[in-house]
């Protein structure tokens, strides 16, 4: 593993004894996937290191063990989430299981004492270092119900169902809307007369997925992220469309190839930059494209992206931009 979180070096260094703890939200780290206990998490590599190393994984949206002598939450860098997750543990776990919350002072975590107030539950700081700081509470009666943070809105004339977890929570994109605003005026190219086969990397709240259902494709769809799974899975519903739906890192859980790949690709990962998910996308994009398949993703205007399109394709347009993202649009040659 790359260097150690700071978080997780602020854990590394308390005398509590951590064994058989739950681990919430974590980042990935080597040191806590070579301990003892089990994670719970929305993120499928996550997961799957844990899995891999012969530890119990969970998902989000899956129940935890029952009963465990404590729990760590990572404090993400969305209040809503970390709410989410404060209720959805006080649901999950017996009453006075110790839990503790770690997370970056830049990332919010100072706001947990106030938050953990409006859940009845008492809070004191265990230590803080690394720029980190690591409070203590213990779980509560539930007083929310975590479902209730699912929300709806509408955007384009679709209906979206969306979560805190979510990219662009509430919200339609900008660069999402220069996306769809570039499809509309120069559409995927046409591969005779079946629907097209189109895949949605990175879907989010489901908005492509269904945008592009509803223009008639036979759409795939995947996210790394639960949440964003779910949530797809709610919009295609809410708008009496069909779709395939898969939890994946880019193309790791997908077979066959398509027509068109759309995508709005993530390069953050939590606070930190992290190009790797976009760079595979391009850069893996025409061995899941048949001959004449089209790569249309939208980005901001300073990322490096084409340099990556013109060594995967050899070439490229540029559908759209307006100075903060751009949309760009790559050919399979055909052979």
């Amino acid at each position: 593993m790359s260097t150690q979180p700071p978080a997780c070096q602020l854990l590394a260094r308390q005398d509590a004894d951590y064994r058989g703890w739950l681990w919430v939200a974590p980042p990935r780290d080597g040191w806590l996937e070579s301990g003892e206990g089990s994670v719970w998490s929305a993120e499928l590599d996550v997961c799957n290191a844990w899995r891999q190393a012969g530890r119990p994984a969970y998902g989000a949206l899956s129940a935890p063990p029952a009963k465990v002598p404590g729990a760590v939450l990572f404090w993400p860098k969305s209040h809503a989430l970390g709410e989410w997750w404060l209720a959805a543990l006080n649901a999950s776990l017996p009453v006075g299981t110790p839990l503790q919350i770690v997370g970056e002072n830049q990332g919010g975590i100072k706001r947990v004492p106030k938050i953990l107030e409006g859940f009845q539950q008492e809070c004191r700081k265990l230590d803080t270092a690394r720029r980190c700081t690591l409070f203590a509470t213990r779980t509560v009666e539930p007083v929310r119900d975590p479902d209730a943070v699912w929300q709806t809105f509408t955007a384009e004339g679709l209906t979206l169902e969306t979560h805190p977890g979510v990219f662009g929570h509430g919200k339609l994109d900008e660069g999402t809307r220069l996306l769809m605003e570039a499809l509309q005026q120069s559409p995927l190219p046409a591969h005779g007369n079946a629907p097209l086969r189109a895949l949605d990397v990175g879907c989010g709240d489901g908005i492509l997925a269904a945008w592009l259902a509803r223009q008639g494709c036979e759409v795939t769809a995947v996210d790394i992220n639960e949440f964003a799974v779910e949530a797809t899975r709610r919009t295609l519903a809410a708008n009496q469309l069909t779709g395939t739906v898969v939890q994946s890192n880019v193309y790791r859980q997908l077979e066959g190839t398509f027509e068109a790949i759309v995508s709005n690709p993530p390069f953050h990962q939590q606070r930190a930059v992290d190009y790797g998910p976009a760079e595979r996308l391009i850069r893996e994009a025409p061995a899941h494209l048949v001959d004449g398949g089209s790569l249309t993703l939208v980005a901001n205007a300073f990322l490096p992206y084409p340099d990556w399109l013109e060594a995967a394709f050899g070439s490229f347009e540029i559908l759209a931009d307006n100075r903060r993202f751009r949309v760009y649009r790559a050919i399979k040659a055909w052979r």
